[in-house]
């Protein structure tokens, strides 16, 4: 048990640093996120997603009238968070960012495939590119509307 009477300054201390473990943890691992380049390369990875994405046949058309550039943020921040980064997600549940998109299966699996490309393209070892998308096939429930 801790005597925070001993001293006020001990008392300082130690309750700084209950708060500091409580609030962050001890050992984030962050070597996914250093896998795929950190923050630069995150950003390079979902700028060719997009891209391929944009240009696909099977995804373009979800994205009409889209603000391109604020998913892209809002992905960059998700991404950076899954793969164990400093980062923040700021954006709306899955489920919510989707509705009324009537994403089905095939155009999920299709934007899967435009993630690949652009893991590949930006040299994402193939490892850590199985480590991202088990984290994200799990949230193809709240994407797709429909089989």
């Amino acid at each position: 048990m801790l005597n925070f009477s001993q001293s006020p300054l001990r008392g300082v201390i130690a309750l700084l640093a209950l708060t500091g473990a409580a609030s962050s943890p001890a050992f984030a691992d962050d070597s996914l996120y250093r896998q795929f380049g950190g923050k630069a390369g995150i950003e390079h990875v979902i700028d060719d997603f997009y891209d391929s994405m944009l240009d696909d046949p099977r995804t373009k058309s979800y994205f009409d009238g889209a603000p391109i550039a604020r998913i892209e943020k809002k992905l960059n921040e998700q991404f950076c968070v899954l793969l164990g980064g400093p980062c923040v997600y700021t954006g709306r549940s899955m489920k919510r960012a989707h509705e009324g998109l009537d994403i089905d299966h095939a155009a999920f699996s299709a934007a899967i495939d435009d993630l690949r490309k652009a893991m590949d393209k930006n040299h994402v070892p193939v490892d850590a590119q199985k480590k991202l998308l088990a984290k994200l096939t799990p949230m193809a429930r709240d994407i797709q509307e429909r089989p």
